[in-house]
């Protein structure tokens, strides 16, 4: 196994992605497997990705070590960050925070599509925050998938990754650069409402229905004019109505120097994994009143 020359050793912050059941794996399973491997190996060191620490192939199990950030994922981080009255709680999120915090995101998304990626599955589970603060993009499953079945155009089945996916990818349409924009401004959603799923009323299973009314993301109870306004720009039904990459990381770093950083962001109602579960789409698939 490789590891990172910098530290010349791998520390209890690396994440391993064990390739199971390898005894009985078939060989096509395997070749997946390494070449999901080799796929982050191409996209070499970058600052807003985590880090590809080493690939163990010549002896089982197979492995792949990635770094992994100290705060772990953003959705995670997000629910902490609701428990104020947590004496071991030492930071609290702001407008200014949130605009700072996810325009590493863009600058991973940027360079994701200037080797003709698109990412496919931009949400705070897929967003991994250091004890710096600092934030990488993660969660590129999709983007492997997508790249060993060219042609072909993934559908999302799962109803718990619906309610972040763009109207186009609902449609089973084929996914555009743009698509990730629509995701970027329900990550903002996310963050604003301290991870909550986003269209909380709605079942994922008509949410297409319900955009293609025109019916645009509700604006959160305690999200800014500023905020909401980026969202509502990500947003867009039309591909082509959305604002651009280039554009958002512009609007983003002109908003973080204009913006608040005093107002602490607060959600009076404490946190139900039951509730997050049912809205965000999780199981729905086995609830019979749907089908």
């Amino acid at each position: 196994i490789q590891t990172d020359r910098q530290t010349d050793r791998l520390t209890d912050l690396t994440f391993f992605y064990f390739f199971p059941h390898t005894e009985s794996a078939s060989a096509r399973e395997h070749q997946s497997f390494l070449g999901f491997a080799h796929f982050l190996s191409e996209f070499g060191p970058h600052p807003s990705l985590p880090r590809l620490l080493g690939v163990v192939t010549v002896q089982t199990p197979l492995m792949i070590a990635v770094e992994e950030l100290e705060h772990r994922d953003l959705l995670s981080f997000l629910w902490r960050c609701r428990q104020v009255h947590d004496l071991n709680l030492t930071f609290v999120l702001t407008d200014y925070h949130i605009l700072f915090l996810t325009q590493p995101v863009l600058k991973s998304q940027e360079y994701l599509h200037s080797k003709n990626y698109i990412h496919g599955n931009v949400k705070a589970r897929s967003v991994l925050v250091g004890w710096d603060l600092s934030v990488k993009l993660w969660g590129l499953g999709p983007a492997y998938r997508r790249k060993t079945s060219a042609g072909s155009i993934e559908y999302v089945g799962d109803m718990e990754m619906r309610k972040w996916q763009a109207p186009e990818a609902l449609a089973r349409q084929p996914l555009q650069q743009s698509s990730d924009i629509w995701s970027f401004g329900i990550l903002l959603y996310e963050m604003v409402t301290l991870g909550e799923p986003p269209f909380p009323n709605i079942i994922a299973s008509e949410l297409l229905q319900h955009l293609q009314r025109v019916n645009t993301i509700k604006r959160p109870p305690n999200c800014s004019n500023t905020l909401y306004s980026i969202i509502k720009s990500c947003c867009q039904w039309k591909p082509m109505d959305r604002v651009s990459l280039a554009e958002l990381i512009r609007k983003l770093q002109t908003k973080e120097r204009s913006t608040n950083d005093q107002a602490v962001l607060r959600v009076s109602e404490p946190f139900d994994m039951e509730k997050y579960m049912r809205e965000a789409g999780y199981g729905e698939s086995l609830n019979y009143a749907v089908l």
